[in-house]
């Protein structure tokens, strides 16, 4: 089976100093870059992801420090790819699907979980793949909202914690 890591939007906007701080940002960083250098020493393929908006201002805007993946992220994927989105659905209008191309089972994490994290695991692009949803690798603005997200979830996909996920 093969498997990869989607890491979804990793960015300076929600981290202290940004637009949009997520609760315990900085702490879901450090297992996310744990989590990555554990796929690739698996052979496991990682993808990342980061959300671009149109906008000249605010969350995300193209052009300001705040669309920036995290240094720590991209020092740990390497050279894995980067896939760029305008919404929440990393699948939607972009190139996600070829970089999987061959994936049997699909592992999602990082910001926003009752955001881009549900609508891409949710996507109707990902249902060809096992998906499930990392939940101790993601965050939200707080800990109910991230809580509530991941008990929704799983009414509907597999949610584990990193620890399931080692070989």
């Amino acid at each position: 089976m093969t498997r990869a890591l989607l890491v979804i939007d990793i960015q300076n906007d929600y981290f202290p100093g940004g637009t949009l701080p997520l609760h315990q940002a900085e702490e879901v960083e450090t297992r996310v870059v744990a989590a990555i250098e554990r796929a690739r020493r698996a052979g496991d393929r990682v993808v990342l992801v980061r959300h671009v908006s149109p906008a000249k201002t605010g969350l995300f805007a193209e052009g300001g420090s705040g669309v920036v993946i995290r240094p720590a992220i991209l020092s740990a994927a390497g050279d894995a790819p980067v896939v760029t989105k305008q919404v929440a659905d990393a699948f939607q209008d972009t190139d996600l699907a070829e970089h999987l191309a061959g994936v049997d089972e699909l592992l999602v994490c990082g910001m926003m979980t009752q955001n881009c994290v549900v609508f891409t695991a949710m996507s109707r692009d990902a249902e060809g793949f096992d998906v499930g949803v990392i939940g101790d690798l993601c965050a939200a603005p707080s800990e109910i909202v991230h809580r509530i997200a991941l008990n929704a979830l799983g009414s509907k996909l597999r949610v584990v914690n990193s620890d399931d996920c080692r070989d």
